[in-house]
Formats: structure tokens, C-alpha cells, sequence
């Protein structure tokens, strides 16, 4: 280790001894999938346990409600699970800012839903690595900087129910929390399993593009129809052409249609961009209005659009590397090499530079495949991400960065 004061040396040693694998085992034993709402109330249960042992009051704040377009082309609600909201000594002079998600990519259905040791050193499981190892970490970095008795420091603890769906009924909550914070961390697991942070990350939308043509009889009169399909496919093969450098452009999937002998009436884009600029978000936005007008206007069909960029691009500042600096310096302290690079994926800390907090998002555990049924947590890393965690946060509420 470098040199630690004698206040960080045991701040440090106290994040490391808590009792993380064993939360960790206990918690990836709850399925939490986003959409699995009973698993996800008995799994803030238990997180409101674990959290209770930090000073402030734990409370589950309900979801902000959220629509989506089904395959029938109808707007309905999309019910998402509470999310625990942790304030402590709000009226400290530094303040700061922790997030991580409950919810995993797995259903209740999923056959991934129990863990096992793959050797001595890593575990194979559901939500290990993203992201129950990395509340665990959270945890025990929080109680061990609340033991060492610092008072100028208060905080907000966020840990939502439906980050991996977009975090759409968690967003208004997650930027109410950030206003006003020096810095935020949030739990994702690492980007490589070597440790390497996530740096600048794009923007992320989601849009669900509703085509209505006319029905009309396949062999009689075709010619009366307008194929909603057909249209639903040139709109996805211009968004194709939107592809550029720092702009990344999917079509996923073509919902509706009708039997053969029927023109189809009915067909649902679903499309996701990834924009590396709050410039390049404008243009994208830009030229899926150009394109939905054309195809509209070529096709004589009624296009409606739902959906926009939830996640807003999150650039490297100088606040964010200054940030970045301090975790690096604190690694470096601690003997663990600590990088960054850029990441194609997004998180809620997009959602939080974007409101001008500087946030380090990968302070996680290291390990790897997540969304497979692959995903792996190495053990040590919870070990050795506490205590960069807390050395981290003790350095933040001393005035550095």
C-alpha cells in the first residue's frame, strides 16, 4: 500500500472485513428480474434490512409511471418495483451522491437462477458481478466511513428496480438525488475484469415507431392497401443509413402484420440509437423526423413515435477526470493499478453527469460476462473495491477533487 494516513488504514481494513460473499449469496438467491415485481419487493426487503444498519431512514419510494407501445400497437402501463432512497445528514457541507440497481436481466422463468463456484476464487450466478456484488461493496464502504466517525460528510443512496429496462421509472428520482451533490458513485461491475473503469460512455434511445396503412384483400385489390410492413422496413432501412461515426443505429424488431391474403395494417419499429455527443443526439433526432415524414408521405401511411433518448450521452469533462483522478490515486494507494476507457454501454450514471455531477460509474466488482448465463464475480474483488470505495469517499469528504 502507499501512504495511508492511520485513519484510512483502518477505514480501509474495516471495508474489507464485512461480510460481503455472504450478502452477495443470500441476495443472488432472490430473482429480481425487472419485471419480476414480487421478487423485486422481497429483494428491497432485504436491502432495506442491510441498509438500515447506516444512520438516516430507509424509505421505497414508488416508481414514476411509465407507458410503453405492446405488439398491437396500444399504449399501456408498465409497473415497475419500488426504490430504496437512503438520506443521510443532508445538511453537511459535502455531499454526495451512491447508486446501484436491485433488478437483473433475468425473469422468474430464466433457467439461470442459482449460483456455484467455478474454483476457489470465482463465483457463477445471477446478478453476482451486475449488480448485487457491487451493493454489497457500496455497503460495506458506507459503514466503514460512517465508523470512522466523520460528520461533513451527507449522502443519498439510490437503488432503483428497473435500471436494466432504462431506469425510466427511476429517472425523475435518480435526477431529483443528484441535484446539488459534488460527486457521485455508482456500482456497475467493472468494464474489463482486470479492473478497468468505464470512462465516457453515448447516449442511449429507445423508440417504438407505430405504422398504420390499410388493410385490403392480397389477390383482389391489393393496390387499395398500404402495406404497413413494407413501410415499417424502409423506415428501418433508412435509420440504417443514419450509422456514422459516434452514432450507432439498431432496428431490432418489425411487431404487427396480418395473415398472407391480407395487406397489413399494422406494424411497430422498434429501433435503438446509441449517440457519442449531445450534438450527434440532435442530428439523430433530426433524421428520424426526415425519415418518418418521408416514408409517411411515399407510402400514405400514419406513423406515430414513442420512445426518445432516455439516456443522455455522458463525455469525459474535466470534472469527470479529476474525479477519475482521485480513484486512480486512491487505487494507486492501495496497491491496484486503476484505468478507464471508453464503454459502448450506458448506465443511470449517464443520467447523472447529465445533471453536471461528476460521477465515477464503475466502482463495482471485478468480474465478467454479464447478461449470459456466464456471469461471474471474482471473489477478491469485493475485498479489494470496498476499500477502494471507502478510501475513495473519505478522500472526497476531506476536500479532495
Amino acid at each position: 500500500m502507499g501512504a495511508l494516513s492511520s485513519q484510512e488504514q483502518i477505514v480501509v481494513e474495516r471495508a474489507a472485513a464485512e461480510p460481503m460473499l455472504d450478502q452477495v449469496l443470500a441476495w443472488a438467491a432472490v430473482n429480481s428480474g425487472s419485471r419480476n415485481l414480487d421478487g423485486l419487493a422481497r429483494m428491497a426487503g432485504l436491502l432495506g434490512d442491510a441498509f438500515s444498519k447506516l444512520p438516516g431512514s430507509v424509505v421505497l419510494v414508488d416508481a414514476a409511471p411509465v407507458d410503453a407501445v405492446d405488439a398491437a400497437g396500444k399504449t399501456i402501463g408498465i409497473a415497475h418495483g419500488q426504490n430504496l432512497h437512503l438520506k443521510v445528514r443532508p445538511e453537511a457541507p459535502v455531499q454526495l451522491l451512491f447508486t446501484g440497481h436491485m433488478d437483473t436481466v433475468f425473469a422468474i422463468d430464466h433457467p439461470f437462477q442459482e449460483t456455484r463456484w467455478l474454483d476457489d476464487e470465482v463465483i457463477n450466478g445471477p446478478g453476482t458481478a451486475d449488480m448485487k456484488g457491487g451493493i454489497a461493496v457500496m455497503l460495506a464502504a458506507l459503514k466503514a466511513v460512517e465508523a470512522s466517525g466523520v460528520t461533513n460528510l451527507g449522502y443519498e443512496v439510490i437503488i432503483n428496480s428497473d435500471e436494466e429496462v432504462g431506469s425510466l421509472g427511476s429517472a425523475p428520482l435518480i435526477a431529483e438525488t443528484a441535484r446539488g451533490k459534488k460527486a457521485a458513485l455508482t456500482y456497475e461491475p467493472s468494464a474489463l475484469p482486470d479492473g478497468t473503469l468505464a470512462g465516457a460512455r453515448p447516449g442511449s434511445g429507445n423508440f417504438a415507431i407505430t405504422i398504420r396503412g390499410r388493410s385490403a384483400h392480397a389477390g383482389r385489390n391489393p393496390d387499395d392497401g398500404r402495406n404497413a410492413v413494407l413501410a415499417a422496413s424502409d423506415l428501418a432501412l433508412r435509420f440504417e443509413k443514419m450509422r456514422r461515426a459516434g452514432l450507432t443505429v439498431n432496428p431490432a424488431k418489425i411487431d404487427g402484420g396480418s395473415p398472407t391474403n391480407v395487406v397489413p395494417d399494422l406494424a411497430i419499429l422498434r429501433v435503438n440509437l446509441r449517440p457519442a455527443t449531445p450534438e450527434l443526439e440532435a442530428e439523430a433526432n433530426d433524421m428520424i423526423a426526415a425519415a418518418i415524414a418521408a416514408v409517411a408521405a411515399e407510402r400514405d401511411v400514419h406513423i406515430d413515435i414513442h420512445g426518445g433518448f432516455a439516456r443522455p450521452p455522458k463525455p469525459m469533462t474535466p470534472a469527470a477526470e479529476a474525479l477519475f483522478g482521485l480513484v486512480k490515486q486512491a487505487g494507486a494507494d492501495l496497491g491496484q493499478s486503476i484505468g478507464w476507457q471508453p464503454s459502448g454501454g450506458v448506465c443511470d450514471g449517464n443520467n447523472i453527469a447529465a445533471c453536471g455531477v461528476p460521477v465515477v460509474d464503475t466502482m463495482g466488482v471485478r468480474g465478467g460476462k454479464i447478461h449470459s448465463t456466464e456471469e461471474f464475480l471474482i471473489v477478491e474483488s469485493l475485498k479489494e473495491r470496498a476499500a477502494l470505495s471507502a478510501l475513495t469517499i473519505l478522500r472526497l469528504a476531506g476536500g479532495a477533487a
